[in-house]
This record gives structure tokens, sequence and C-alpha cells, in this order.
């Protein structure tokens, strides 16, 4: 169970230096363009990025496993607001797997630590 912490820790932090360091890159793969004012790279390198690293290197830290279940809750908040997407603003399949992706990580964070 350790260790799946620890994954769920790294793999926090790996896609939140991806948004951190890399948000053009970012920005292409969930297909959100910069409306010339850079504010919108800052949204994903705060909200998308460094906010995962955080809580991943946080739960590192502290080491509990409410730390861990957090990864899960914040987790758990991006499948909320992506099945509001999927049902507000329509279906892809790229919306579709990074649903599911966000839900297994808030399923397994939890249940791991409860």
């Amino acid at each position: 169970m350790e260790m799946i912490n620890y994954l769920l820790a790294l793999l926090s932090i790996g896609f939140g230096i991806l948004g951190w360091l890399a948000p053009a890159y970012t920005m292409d793969v969930v297909d959100l363009s910069d409306g010339g004012s850079t504010m919108g790279r800052s949204e994903v390198r705060a909200a998308s990025g460094a906010l995962f690293v955080g809580v991943g290197v946080g739960a590192l830290i502290l080491g509990t496993p409410a730390a861990y279940m957090m990864i899960g809750f914040a987790w758990g908040g991006g499948a909320v607001g992506r099945a509001t997407s999927l049902i507000l603003d329509g279906t892809t399949k790229k919306k579709w797997v990074f649903f599911a992706v966000e839900a297994a990580v808030f399923v397994v964070a939890v249940w791991n630590n409860i």
C-alpha cells in the first residue's frame, strides 16, 4: 500500500511538472490557446502544474494516509469538473480518457488510505 501512495504522489508530481514547466505542450494536449496576455500559460502553470507538484511533494513530506488521500481528493475534483464538462459541453474520447484517469486516481488514493 505504501508503494501505491508513492506512485500516486510521483504521478501527480510528474503531470504537474509538465503543466508547470511545459505549459505550451500541456495547452496543446488539452486543446487550449493563449489569448495573447500570457494569463493562459500562467493558469496552466499554476492550476494544472505547480498545484499538483505541491500536492504530491506535500504528501511525500507528510507521509500520512490523510496526505495521500488528499492526492485523491485533488484528482477527484478534476474528475468532477471533467464529468460536468462531459454532461454540459459534450463528449469526446479524450475527455473520457482524462475522466477515467482522474476518477481512477481518486478511487485508488482514497481506498488505499481509508
